[in-house]
């Protein structure tokens, strides 16, 4: 007979040194990230990383969907091939549940709970093509219609692991709610438990298909209502580089008790423990690269080499990096003060103005409105080098 004591420990235990020093390292670094960049440009940074975590998260599912494919369907240039078409369906679907989260138009629930699980599987399945709708169960080999936030209704083997049988599920998940409801524990544990959590969701598996999608989105949320994660990082990205070693100890966090001194539980803690590690210095490194990469000094040198490449090529006009500069450092500026930020005359400064909007390194919500720093997918290898792998 199942009971939920076949997923315990569902924490490690209070107190282990390694966890909580990695677990005050991350509030240190995220926090000293916080409030690095003007909050307009952080929002438009904050719709590039969108772009990434899904680039990310669809890589850990074996789908390439290509940067620059991203960027064309999200102004609905879809492929005339289904199969990439569907694959840019799929991709504008993640971003929009994370634009979600973003803007706080989530449930206002613990992330880290089975309610919040089915409102993004559902907000994300609902926006997919039919034939991305549609898997097999490993279990059978039957074809099975997924149904946008509807836990599985039969059984499933993944790998070697075999999650609950679904008749159990409720039980499992409720369970689930109850050890990480977050009015239970410290704020420590409470960083400690979005690892835990990630591994012990995908153990339940309560979906026929998306489960990994999901927990990383309710992971990034919940990153984020605990004041350390933010738009402008992802741990998919570090889950994506070292893919093979993450469901290598996601697997090993299935395995059982080792032994006396390997926990209580049914199932092996100190597995969860290095998974739990793991996760945790994932996000550390993110916090780390994204805080590098946005450095001001650093970022803007990038840019003003890029941009006395493009005058070269006489791609850009003179004048252009003082206005992209100025975006950076005040987040946006009124097209008025153009004449005085680039020192060049009425037209001339038109002309500035006119190609930077055209190649789309500054964008405004209306003809004549102020404008902002805007990141085509042509810059990012250059401003933001490495945050994908490279851009063909």
């Amino acid at each position: 007979m199942e009971t939920v004591g076949l997923m315990e420990p569902l924490l490690p235990p209070e107190g282990t040194a390694e966890l909580n020093d990695l677990a005050v390292d991350l509030v240190s670094k995220a926090s000293s990230f916080a409030g690095m960049l003007n909050p307009v440009v952080s929002k438009s940074v904050g719709d590039l990383v969108r772009s990434m975590n899904c680039y990310y998260s669809n890589l850990i599912e074996g789908h390439d969907t290509h940067p620059r494919d991203i960027d064309r369907a999200m102004v609905e240039n879809y492929s005339s091939e289904p199969e990439k078409r569907a694959l840019q369906k799929e991709a504008v679907a993640h971003i929009a549940v994370q634009k979600m989260i973003d803007e706080g138009c989530a449930p206002d629930i613990c992330p880290i709970s089975s309610e919040y699980g089915q409102w993004i599987h559902k907000e994300f399945c609902k926006r997919l093509p039919e034939k991305l709708l549609w898997t097999s169960n490993s279990d059978t080999g039957e074809e099975i219609k997924v149904i946008p936030g509807v836990h599985r209704d039969g059984n499933v083997q993944v790998g070697r692991h075999i999650p609950p049988l679904h008749d159990n599920l409720e039980v499992f998940l409720k369970r689930f709610d109850e050890a990480y409801e977050v009015r239970r524990l410290s704020k420590l544990q409470r960083i400690i438990s979005i690892a835990a959590s990630h591994h012990r969701y995908v153990w339940i598996h309560p979906f026929y298909d998306g489960n990994g999608r999901v927990v990383r989105l309710m992971s990034y949320a919940a990153l984020k209502n605990v004041e350390v994660g933010s738009e402008l990082w992802s741990v998919a990205r570090g889950l994506a580089r070292q893919k093979d070693k993450y469901k290598a100890l996601l697997q090993a966090a299935d395995e059982s008790r080792r032994g006396d001194l390997d926990g209580r539980g049914t199932l092996s803690q100190k597995a969860l423990i290095d998974f739990c590690a793991f996760f945790l210095n994932i996000c550390i490194d993110q916090v780390e690269y994204m805080r590098n990469l946005l450095d001001f000094k650093t970022l803007s040198e990038r840019m003003r080499i890029h941009v006395e490449e493009m005058i070269v090529m006489k791609q850009l006009p003179k004048g252009s990096y003082a206005l992209l500069r100025e975006a950076l450092l005040v987040g946006e500026f009124e097209r008025g003060k153009v004449e005085e930020i680039t020192g060049f005359k009425d037209r001339a400064s038109r002309e500035v103005m006119y190609a930077l909007l055209k190649k789309g390194l500054l964008v405004s919500d209306t003809l004549r409105g102020s404008v902002r720093l805007g990141f085509p997918i042509d810059v990012v290898e250059r401003w933001f080098p490495l945050l994908y792998p490279t851009v063909r």
